[in-house]
């Protein structure tokens, strides 16, 4: 069994096959969020997008307690490994992919800065293609819209695509990346965290169903989703 979690802001859990994959971990910190860092300390792999504060708070606590694979951008996971001491470190770069016991990350281009709490390096900003036996699952990561996101998440059967705009897309380019994709269920990201990127996600959800293909889901915070082949939820 496949189930997904919204944490909050852009920090999704993922528990397949025994892993339990956790995605920008921001918690302690993130005003939407209810659960602490302390609770994912049996975390098999953390996924990370980007180095901006509101994507990597936690990292290094989950990874630290629980042994866990950081995989991100080169520059990011040596900055784990060199300046937080995290033993287990995956550096990828765009289009590649790496082989994990749950199924294969790709990562793919994002649009968007990029940064390290320190000024350390950080590469370029991310997305991942999380292929599992069953299915495929697109986290855009922040990013605006792009032409691209049509060769590397074409039809995937889940996308988690941001719609608070001002930092990623908005609602009306959120709305043409689902149009390009094709993904069989859509969930929104990034937003109602703070009032810049507040948005109303019923709106959205109505647009999406009205204007694409897809089938939105808008889960609350802490609600797992579970997820079957094709994306059936």
């Amino acid at each position: 069994m496949t189930k997904l979690t919204w944490l909050g802001h852009s920090t999704w859990l993922l528990e397949t096959d025994g892993h339990r994959v956790i995605v920008d971990p921001f918690l302690s910190d993130n005003p939407s969020a209810t659960v602490e860092a302390d609770e994912f300390s049996d975390c098999s792999h953390v996924l990370i997008t980007h180095g901006h504060f509101d994507h990597i708070a936690d990292a290094t606590k989950i990874a630290s307690a629980s042994g866990a694979t950081v995989i991100a951008i080169y520059e990011i996971a040596q900055w784990f490994s060199d300046k937080q001491k995290i033993e287990n470190t995956i550096g990828m770069n765009i289009g590649g992919e790496a082989v994990l016991p749950f199924g294969t990350v790709k990562m793919v281009p994002a649009l968007h800065s990029n940064s390290l709490p320190d000024g350390s390096p950080a590469g370029l900003a991310a997305g991942f293609i999380v292929t599992l036996p069953e299915l495929r699952i697109y986290f855009a990561g922040d990013t605006a819209f792009f032409g691209d996101m049509t060769y590397y998440a074409k039809n995937v059967d889940i996308a988690l695509i941001p719609i608070g705009d001002l930092f990623t897309m908005g609602l009306k380019d959120s709305i043409e990346a689902i149009q390009s994709i094709s993904p069989k269920k859509v969930l929104p990201t990034h937003y109602n965290t703070w009032p810049p990127i507040e948005v109303d996600v019923q709106a959205w959800s109505d647009q999406v169903k009205a204007e694409t293909t897809a089938d939105p889901l808008v889960p609350a915070v802490n609600e797992a989703i579970e997820l079957t082949a094709s994306g059936n939820a």
